[in-house]
């Protein structure tokens, strides 16, 4: 085990960019950069030992802050996924958001945290920490937030997450990481196997919000309760798959699994446990030629997403899990991506 530093390059503003490389005993690798706390690739095994990059992403930092970046590793916020039209209110006290997804505010804003450049620390054996402070009025959010984003791989092969945040002033959070996934290496994820440990998931309008309902998925397109191939029913679901899943939980907070996923033909396997209510899965259904990693060029439906959270548009959602976070009180989350091979 161990960690690495090296340069990747710089922003458009001239700062500096780092990667660090984190690898453990069984020749897993794991490249993470500070600006937007992105994860830009994961090498691990197949079942015959050959190892390959399982994530999208781009070689350099003209790539990551191109205009065509649809979030690839990125960590999102303040509010990843959307919110209608781009308000809330916090205490009788109405905000707006920049509109940056058709009629809706979508990851955060214009600048938001995957835009951000974030300080960043070793600390232990095999573990990176990413601070950043987003001031008070920061794309229309209240309250000066504080957020810290610890990376760690273990010898199990988990690439663990676990966010903290804290605020001055009330206000709204919801943090994901946006890493697009393909387990075979390349090429469309249809003959993914794919389990959601979900019994319903969140109705949307046409312009992907919620509309409050929270639907059985059993008898349906979106039932993924036991291992079933991504593509079966992808174009029976709209567009494509872009649902948020309500994880069945024993009790709120507690680490659960939230879906796992295997590649027939390599044989790895994905496992992604979570402490939020919500995961979404969205399949790639914008990707669209984007020139990526290697020469790689990522088209439709060529990555897939599992992104932990809480519910879309949940501030305007009274029954959905409250995403308020209040001074004194500390955000937290963790989500666990471990990959593995089935034999």
């Amino acid at each position: 085990m161990g960690i690495e530093k090296q340069p990747f390059g710089k922003t458009s503003a001239g700062q500096n960019v780092d990667v660090f490389i984190l690898a453990n005993g069984n020749g897993v690798k794991v490249k993470i950069i500070n600006h937007g706390a992105t994860i830009v690739s994961v090498e691990a095994p197949d079942r015959a030992g050959n190892f390959a990059d399982v994530v999208l992403g781009f070689d350099d930092m003209a790539g990551y802050q191109s205009a065509g970046n649809p979030y690839f590793g990125a960590t999102c916020g303040r509010y990843a996924n959307r919110i209608a039209k781009g308000r809330f209110s916090v205490d009788g006290v109405e905000y707006q958001l920049a509109i940056n997804n058709g009629v809706n505010a979508l990851h955060g804003g214009l600048l938001g945290f995957d835009k951000k450049l974030w300080d960043a620390e070793i600390v232990g054996e095999n573990a990176v920490k990413m601070s950043l402070t987003s001031p008070d009025g920061e794309e229309g959010y209240p309250g000066t937030l504080t957020v810290v984003v610890l990376f760690s791989l273990t010898d199990a092969n988990e690439l663990r997450i676990e966010y903290t945040a804290r605020t001055d002033r009330k206000t709204i959070l919801n943090l994901t990481n946006h890493s697009y996934f393909n387990l075979a290496g390349g090429g469309t994820h249809y003959d993914h196997l794919m389990m959601i440990n979900a019994d319903r998931y969140t109705v949307v309008d046409d312009t992907a919000i919620p509309t409050g309902e929270l639907r059985a998925v059993a008898g349906t397109e979106m039932d993924f309760r036991s291992p079933t191939p991504l593509g079966k029913n992808i174009d029976r679901a709209g567009a494509g798959y872009d649902h948020n899943y309500c994880i069945n939980q024993s009790a709120a907070g507690e680490l659960t699994l939230a879906a796992k996923v295997l590649d027939p033909a390599s044989g790895r396997t994905l496992e992604c446990w979570t402490t939020a209510p919500g995961v979404q899965l969205y399949a790639g259904n914008f990707l669209d030629n984007v020139k990526g990693k290697g020469g790689a060029v990522y088209n439709w439906r060529e990555g897939f997403c599992l992104e932990t959270q809480h519910y879309p548009d949940s501030p305007n959602q009274p029954d959905f899990p409250s995403t308020e976070l209040a001074s004194g009180e500390t955000y937290t989350q963790t989500c666990i991506y471990t990959f593995g091979v089935a034999q």
